[in-house]
């Protein structure tokens, strides 16, 4: 069984054919779906996806790539949006200096602590994006030592993932796990507590081996249990019964 801690079925590239793929998803075996947004729009199709899908979740956020949009206003939305009942975290939010085209650094940051302070005042938690951001992730994180979460697509040292850990945070593994030069990413799900860890797709992107390149969805995670449960040495199983556990005690999901 599978709960995919991270997703994105509110993209373009499920314009197609999103209620046949949704529809499919239980019968390969994906209990559960966080559905993340990452603009205002994808944050409200998300709250939609989870209104009409018994087993999908939402969050609701801006990604750090359209950071200056983010102000008071925004929040406000953000906000009302939270009391839908099935909205269960704030994300996807955070940092990423990858790309020369974002918004300044400094405008991220500011967007993505007035979206912390928001998990803070609903005690909700955050799912939080780091690309080339580590330290100044950490430093943010660091501020807000009643939020909790998941550093999802994870991608720092084994040094960072430590000190996430310390902070109460979860680690969710993607694809990238499953690629022949992700060591790295296998060392840190080998350190990695078997009650912090996540799996997720971030679909439609960062599809595993055997479908790297394609459309990414839910029940590829499958890959991704089996790439862990041999790193680790534990079941497929284990690893299973684990990630749906974390993610359900995360969410606060009890059924």
């Amino acid at each position: 069984m599978i709960f995919d801690s991270h997703a994105h079925y509110d993209d373009e590239a499920f314009n197609g054919d999103r209620e046949e793929v949704i529809k499919g998803l239980n019968d390969k075996g994906v209990i559960g779906v966080l559905n993340c947004g990452a603009s205002l729009d994808g944050a409200r199709m998300s709250v939609e996806l989870s209104n009409k899908y018994d087993f999908i979740y939402s969050a609701v956020g801006i990604h750090p790539e359209y950071a200056n949009i983010v102000n008071e206003e925004i929040i406000e939305e953000l906000r009302d949006l939270t009391h839908y009942p099935k909205v269960r975290a704030i994300g996807e939010i955070g940092l990423d200096y990858y790309y020369d085209e974002n918004p300044d650094r400094e405008i991220q940051k500011a967007a993505f602590k007035l979206q912390m302070e928001l998990a803070k005042e609903l005690g909700l938690p955050v799912v939080i994006h780091d690309r080339d951001a580590h330290k100044d992730t950490l430093d943010i994180l660091k501020k807000f030592p009643e939020v909790v979460g998941v550093v999802h697509c994870f991608s720092g040292s084994v040094e960072f993932a430590k000190e996430c850990l310390k902070l109460g945070y979860y680690i969710g593994f993607t694809g990238v796990i499953t690629f022949k030069n992700a060591k790295k990413t296998a060392e840190i799900a080998r350190i990695v507590p078997m009650d912090r860890i996540l799996v997720e797709t971030d679909c439609p992107y960062m599809a595993p081996v055997p479908h790297r390149g394609k459309r990414n969805q839910s029940d590829y995670i499958q890959y991704i249990i089996e790439k862990i449960s041999e790193v680790k040495g534990k079941t497929i199983g284990e690893i299973e019964n684990a990630t749906i556990y974390n993610i359900k005690q995360l969410l606060k999901i009890y059924k």
